[in-house]
């Protein structure tokens, strides 16, 4: 069984569109789209396990400039 998750995003100000579009390369990521609200960014993604998940995905989106803080709410369907 996969894992997948939604990633809430806040970015500096002005990143938003430059964040979606760094993120939406990242592989397993389905969604990255800006939104408004108190988050700026919302991204999808999915991987084989939650170890894989955090090195192939999470890490790579915490490197992706113009990020402030981010929220993971895994999917438990």
């Amino acid at each position: 069984m996969s894992i997948q998750a939604y990633i809430l995003i806040q970015t500096e100000v002005g990143k938003a569109s430059s964040v979606a579009n760094a993120i939406k390369l990242i592989p397993g990521v389905s969604l990255a789209e800006g939104v408004t609200g108190p988050y700026d960014v919302i991204m999808r993604a999915e991987s084989p396990s939650m170890e894989d998940f955090g090195r192939a995905i999470l890490s790579k989106v915490q490197a992706v400039p113009g990020i402030t803080r981010t929220l993971t709410c895994p999917v438990t369907n």
